[in-house]
């Protein structure tokens, strides 16, 4: 059977036009964050970093064992169970961005979507493969790729590389203060990597724009709102 024939009347390139920019986004974000990481991986320790905007921008190596934004999730079944976790939930995003552009969701909306199944895969990447392809990221030693006596793990228990740190804010909270009076405080803490971004900024981006992405529904429960108050 010809492609022509199985599409009907629409050929396979106008098919697939939905689905060039969601593509091209994921495999933007794949590229950059995997190549984050192999590069820190690869040229810097554990807990080294260097200054990129002064002390308000810095790539500092650390890694971890469980979610998004450096979040720990114990224990060897622990990271299996959130690795396969990962794994099904991917699946099904990837699923809902196929259905979201075949039935020609709003533009917005599907682009978030994509960003938020490419940081998810990203993530995946790591926790999947890396155990298997890296040799161990220590204080002292750089990891190997491919090293000649295998990975540091096995499948499924890779750990996930983070680089990105902004503490932008760093000082004492007043004494007044209840609880956190006198104590250090910094703000940003946390230390993530392009995947988390791409997720975060997805997830954002849809609670901000929510209205506008589901226009019609809500176009919808309003005429149903008012006819019942009519009635």
């Amino acid at each position: 059977m010809r492609m022509s024939q199985y599409f009907g009347t629409a050929s396979f390139f106008t098919y697939m036009k939905g689905y060039t920019k969601p593509l091209v986004l994921i495999a933007v974000i794949l590229l950059v964050d995997q190549l984050s990481k192999f590069w820190v991986k690869l040229n810097m320790t554990i807990g080294q970093d260097f200054k990129v905007l002064g002390n308000k921008f810095l790539i500092h190596f650390i890694e971890n064992n469980g979610m998004a934004w450096g979040m720990e999730f114990g224990g060897e079944f622990g990271k299996l169970f959130l690795t396969l976790f990962r794994i099904i939930a991917v699946a099904g995003i990837g699923y809902g961005l196929f259905y979201m552009v075949k039935n020609k969701y709003h533009r917005g909306f599907i682009l978030n979507v994509a960003l938020i199944f490419a940081g998810a895969l990203g993530n995946i990447i790591d926790s999947t493969f890396y155990g298997l392809i890296f040799s161990e990221s220590t204080y002292y030693d750089k990891a190997v790729l491919f090293p000649e006596a295998g990975g540091y793990s096995s499948l499924f228990h890779g750990k996930v590389v983070d680089m990105l740190y902004f503490p932008l804010i760093e000082g004492t909270f007043p004494n007044w203060l209840p609880v956190w009076g006198g104590e250090h405080f910094l703000f940003f803490r946390p230390v993530f990597n392009v995947a988390d971004s791409a997720i975060s900024v997805g997830v954002f981006l849809i609670l901000i724009f929510q209205r506008r992405y589901f226009k019609e529904e809500h176009i919808e429960k309003e005429s149903a709102n008012s006819e019942v108050l009519e009635d």
